[in-house]
């Protein structure tokens, strides 16, 4: 392998920058990951991602033993972040996994929790990993 020669920097310098930064797409992909960094989040998600029809919120609520408002708050991190979205029907909300999500966040989806799609298909799969 032959050595590669590096550019001379000089301290207090200007040159031509070596690398580009997309920040918009390092925020967009910081937002995904800190919502997925969280165990109740993250098991969520895998439930969504197993499930064949939008999940209740008091199917999360009765699965993680916690209080709606908590579900809710959750849930209200992961539609920041852009992976679910919610439909109301009577005075219950259901949540999927948003239709339009990145290929590059499918792909997470995919690597981390690979089958799960064939492990949660009724409120009483929804536990938490």
């Amino acid at each position: 392998m032959l050595p590669t020669e590096l550019p001379v920097r000089q301290r207090g310098g200007c040159c031509q920058p070596l690398v580009t930064v997309d920040s918009a797409w390092a925020e967009e992909t910081a937002e995904v990951l800190k919502a997925l960094g969280e165990p109740t989040r993250l098991s969520m998600v895998r439930a969504l991602y197993g499930a064949e029809a939008p999940v209740c919120i008091c199917d999360f609520t009765a699965a993680f033993e916690l209080s709606q408002p908590t579900i809710s708050h959750h849930m209200g991190k992961l539609k920041t972040a852009g992976l679910v979205e919610s439909t109301k029907q009577g005075i219950w909300i259901y949540y999927r996994l948003r239709d339009d999500l990145a290929p590059a966040t499918r792909a997470v989806l995919r690597a981390l929790l690979g089958d799960a799609k064939s492990t949660a298909r009724t409120p009483e799969a929804i536990r938490p990993i």
